[in-house]
């Protein structure tokens, strides 16, 4: 078998309680490597020096760049318009829920995020990644079958 990288999930929050929450609840219930950014221009920062990523966990609510903007600045880009992002956030406002949902957000997390349910919305992003990899498509559809 490959030596396969470990999963990278980049959590993006202003709050520092926040990211080491996220942290310890992503590697305690997950075999992931968490990265830390403290804002949007952390996050592009972080991806335009080649940080594989698999999955990012973005606040809406940060001062300067916030969540919509960094989110629109991943999905412009060739390279990092298919990475699955979760927004984590508050209170959004009708607004941003369509704004997010045109720029193709993959899901909403409410804070205080409930432990279990960050990490299981956390696999289901990252094993839809996976099945988008046509690789790993062809192999489910080749699992798929041998039940027939």
């Amino acid at each position: 078998m490959e030596n396969q990288e470990k999963t990278t999930i980049m959590v993006v929050d202003d709050d520092d309680m926040n990211l080491q929450m996220a942290k310890v609840i992503l590697e305690s219930g997950m075999d992931v490597e968490v990265v830390l950014a403290d804002s949007g221009y952390k996050c592009i920062d972080l991806l335009q020096k080649k940080l594989r990523v698999d999955l990012i966990l973005l606040d809406i609510q940060m001062p300067r760049m916030d969540g919509i903007k960094t989110l629109e600045m991943i999905r412009s880009h060739e390279e990092w318009k298919k990475l699955p992002v979760i927004f984590l956030t508050a209170a959004a406002d009708r607004n941003t829920v369509i704004r997010a949902g045109m720029l193709g957000v993959d899901d909403y997390i409410k804070k205080p995020f409930i432990p279990a349910d960050l990490v299981e919305r956390a696999r289901k992003a990252i094993a839809m990644k996976a099945l988008d990899n046509p690789d790993l498509a062809e192999l489910f559809a080749d699992l798929d079958g041998l039940g027939k």
